[in-house]
């Protein structure tokens, strides 16, 4: 698991020999904001001290999207009506632990530190696999004319640097604290670089001070902003929701280093261990691929690429062999993290993700050199692991796939889930057209290829007869088909009110499996089909997953169901900010913040990619006035406004791109707009 570093943010003050404390002085004011757009969190407030002093404090701080090694803190101390003798300190603590950990117990060991004056350093290694870390630190104080204070104690030991200041401050006056922090890591550099390269990163960026800093910083974001923004014109609830989860997904991947992931809470909480789900091929590259470009969803491609020998090795602790790969549920490096039998050895459609990322990438940069370079040898692997998988049944005269858990973990050690049997079907079939799309030699014999096609033709798909139903695995309709609305609301969540025994034999869906299928592939069912199943299994569904709402959204405003599509919408991007779920002491919901995304561009806007062309098809809320985004189409940065009526896109590559809206195609070309009206 990723293990809370050392506290790089830490400052102590003490105003006339008394600690100042939030949680214990009366507070007389308070104030926070997360600026989204240039990246700054900041923090004021006016505290009551014995004798009826007033004192203010405030605070701004970034961690650097110029520079990811870079962090700063502006902070400030007023007092209001009373001169002041003022004690502030800025330290790095290294004794930092998990919630999960046994009696405080701590995973760094110190390795060095450092404290001259206002410069130092610490440095720790983590106790078991050896992971070096160093956290450099520059201080310094200036009084209310802008004069350097120097410091009067400078502490340091194995586990914390420290340096104090002291000054006199009459009342009204401000004393400013300017923390810098660089940390670096053996994750980037060699063993011996870490602790210099932090300690001439932090003099650098004391050098060029708070403010020249900060402005990097924000136009690094205003770029991204320039790409990402989604801009929602009569619904502040909508707007605030999409603008948070964008923030929160590039705050917590840029796609620099292929060696990285996104994990369900990212960087905001413990919950999950900060480790890589098929969260991030299903929801997240979507997200990236419209609006970073290519290269960082190639990048999340990298990270499984890079961690295919492990995933052999993990299907071979299994019983497979001969190159199958089965990809771990739960990673860092490759290897399986997750401890419950029914998720590492049954929820296998994670496979199916992964190389679905691949076809989805392929697809809308149309990049089919990646296939050569890296794609064919993650299909080829996962495609031995599905045709390890399946036996045939004499019953069903079709290959089935037993003890399974889809991805509703409401239910498990099923037989024949459906999306998990469609799954390793459309794989098969989608190794195969690579294989016969390219001509280099992956050493595939053909008669292992024979056999994935005939595994293909004869997978076993349970249907409920006379209708256009999916079930969703064997022995679904043995049970009492009730729907969520039925539950009493003070049971709800059911998750943290009913036994797992209870659960397992309801009928209730903790978040989309069928139709997480008709999602991946929309245009291989008719529009009917969709409909038959989303009116069967939406009332169904409990949405207890973050990972549900999203999905929903896009097929309801698929099928025209406005009001449907719009409920998802905001249940999923209010979710952390409403805390629907009273859960956000344990961090964010990072990866459904990328389905957030998903329920707005590919759900409201209609955006999809289908034989090689661009289609819109849009329905947007009643309240909503307009919806404008950008977004790359094989390279061709576009520019799309949609109102009630009409859909606007301006290409600004020097390509034409061919654009269906309908059953109307239109040529766009190179910088000129399309206006077309449209019927929702």
């Amino acid at each position: 698991k990723v293990l809370n570093a050392p506290n790089w943010i830490g400052i102590d003050v003490m105003v006339d020999g008394v600690v100042v404390d939030l949680a214990h002085q009366p507070l007389l004011e308070f104030y926070r904001e997360l600026d989204m757009q240039t990246g700054m969190l900041t923090r004021s407030c006016v505290l009551l001290l014995e004798g009826n002093k007033k004192v203010q404090l405030r605070s701004r701080r970034f961690c650097s999207m110029h520079n990811d090694a870079i962090a700063a803190i502006a902070y400030t101390v007023t007092p209001l009506n009373f001169d002041a003798d003022l004690s502030i300190s800025a330290y790095i603590d290294g004794r930092v632990s998990n919630h999960d950990a046994h009696d405080q117990e701590y995973f760094w060991e110190p390795v060095s530190s450092h404290l001259d004056q206002q410069d130092g350093y610490l440095a720790m290694k983590t106790r078991k696999t050896g992971f070096l870390t160093a956290h450099a630190m520059h201080a310094t104080l200036q009084d209310h004319e802008g004069q350097a204070i120097t410091p009067v104690i400078s502490h340091y030991d194995d586990k914390e640097i420290r340096a104090t200041f002291s000054l006199h401050s009459p009342s009204g006056h401000t004393a400013t604290l300017y923390k810098y922090v660089a940390i670096t890591s053996s994750f980037l550099l060699p063993e011996s670089e870490v602790i210099p390269t932090a300690c001439n990163a932090v003099k650098e960026a004391a050098t060029m001070g708070f403010t020249p800093l900060q402005q990097q910083h924000a136009e690094a974001w205003q770029g991204i902003w320039q790409k990402a923004d989604i801009v929602i014109e009569g619904d502040e609830a909508a707007q605030q929701g999409i603008r948070f989860a964008i923030y929160h997904l590039y705050q917590t991947y840029t796609g620099k280093y292929p060696g990285l992931n996104i994990g369900p809470k990212g960087f905001t909480g413990e919950k999950y261990g900060g480790a890589t789900y098929w969260d991030t091929e299903a929801y997240c590259l979507p997200f990236y691929l419209k609006t970073a470009g290519p290269h960082v969803a190639e990048q999340l491609l990298t990270y499984r690429f890079l961690q295919l020998d492990k995933a052999i090795e993990n299907a071979q602790k299994l019983g497979f062999d001969k190159g199958a790969a089965l990809y771990p549920m739960v990673t860092m490096n490759g290897e399986e993290c997750h401890n419950e039998w029914e998720i590492t050895f049954e929820e296998i459609h994670r496979n199916g993700a992964i190389a679905y990322a691949i076809y989805n990438y392929v697809k809308h940069t149309g990049d089919t050199p990646y296939l050569h370079r890296q794609g064919l040898p993650v299909l080829i692997a996962i495609a031995r692991f599905w045709a390890q998988r399946v036996n045939w049944s004499d019953h069903q005269k079709a290959y089935v796939i037993l003890g399974v858990t889809g991805p509703n973990e409401y239910e498990n050690n099923v037989n024949n889930n459906w999306y998990t049997n469609f799954m390793a079907r459309w794989c098969l079939t989608y190794t195969l057209e690579c294989l016969q799309a390219v001509s280099e030699d992956y050493h595939v014999p053909q008669e292992e290829q024979l056999r994935w096609a005939e595994i293909a033709d004869q997978m076993y798909l349970p249907v409920l007869e006379g209708t256009r139903i999916f079930l969703q695995q064997d022995g679904f309709l043995d049970k009492v088909l009730a729907s969520a609305d039925d539950i009493p609301a003070q049971e709800r969540p059911i998750n943290k009110h009913w036994s797992w025994d209870r659960i397992l034999r309801s009928v209730f869906i903790k978040q989309a499996d069928v139709l997480q299928g008709l999602y991946f592939f929309e245009n291989q069912f008719d529009i009917e089909t969709i409909r038959e199943n989303f009116e069967f299994y939406e009332p169904k569904t409990v949405h207890e997953s973050s990972l549900s709402p999203c999905i929903h959204a896009v097929l309801a405003a698929r099928l025209g169901m406005k009001a449907k599509a719009y409920e998802m919408y905001l249940r999923t991007s209010r979710l952390d900010l409403d805390d629907y779920n009273h859960e956000a002491d344990e961090g964010l919901h990072i990866t459904s913040m990328a389905g957030t995304w998903m329920s707005i561009v590919e759900g409201l806007a209609g955006v999809r990619v289908d034989h090689d062309r661009l289609t819109m098809n849009p329905l947007l809320p009643d309240t909503w006035k307009s919806l404008s985004f950008q977004m790359p189409f094989r390279s061709q940065p576009l520019g799309c406004t949609i109102t009630p009526q009409t859909l606007q896109v301006t290409n600004h590559g020097d390509k034409a791109i061919e654009l269906l809206v309908g059953y109307q195609v239109y040529t766009i070309p190179p910088g000129e707009r399309g206006v077309v009206t449209y019927k929702p």
